[in-house]
């Protein structure tokens, strides 16, 4: 079972993470994030620093992807092990979607095409939600902010969530991101164990 965390910076997706490393412990998951290739994944973080060309950017993020699923994800799920993943594709359809308008004349269908055939869609989406200045006030003191944090490139980041989650609405679990972090942590681990429950 494939389980991804996902949300514009700020809206406390790296909290949700840490916290289910111990609240979901006895189920020995396999906890992972992308960028996560051990040798792409400097890159493309190298990339979002230097602002670096659009399109080389997202074909970074796809490129990582599919190390990602190789390396990692489909060996994890092949031997029957819960799978959860800090971003993943919904994070490339919110995000390269701004990046490439204007770059390319259909950004969605191009992320469609080269996603398609060959990628694993999730059994369940955690979609924290937080309005985009909040999320900034949060990530104020990470130092310089990268090219994608601001605020009309939030706020168009997860207008693009939530379109893929009314896309996909059975996959998708929207999450208030200004609720206590405890509250957020204690809805996600009930939902995470009752949908295994009703894969089993």
């Amino acid at each position: 079972m494939l389980i991804t965390l996902e949300g514009i910076d700020g809206s406390g997706k790296s909290t949700l993470y840490e916290g289910l490393k111990e609240r979901l412990s006895d189920l020995d998951p396999v906890f992972t994030r992308e960028p996560g290739s051990p040798y792409l994944g400097d890159a493309v973080r190298q990339a979002t620093a230097e602002n670096t060309d659009p399109l080389a950017e997202a074909a970074l993020f796809v490129a990582d992807h599919a190390v990602h699923l190789s390396e990692v994800v489909r060996p994890a799920l092949a031997a029957g092990k819960l799978v959860i993943s800090d971003r993943y594709t919904d994070s490339r359809f919110a995000y390269q979607q701004v990046s490439l308008k204007g770059v390319h004349p259909d950004p969605k269908a191009w992320l469609s095409a080269v996603h398609r055939g060959w990628s694993i869609t999730p059994d369940l989406t955690l979609l924290l939600l937080i309005d985009p200045e909040t999320a900034l006030s949060r990530v104020s003191g990470r130092g310089e902010r990268e090219h994608f944090e601001q605020t009309e490139f939030l706020s168009a980041g997860q207008k693009n969530y939530l379109e893929r989650a009314g896309e996909e609405p059975s996959r998708f679990l929207m999450i208030d991101a200004t609720l206590p972090p405890e509250t957020i942590l204690d809805f996600a681990e009930e939902s995470i164990r009752l949908r295994i429950g009703q894969i089993k």
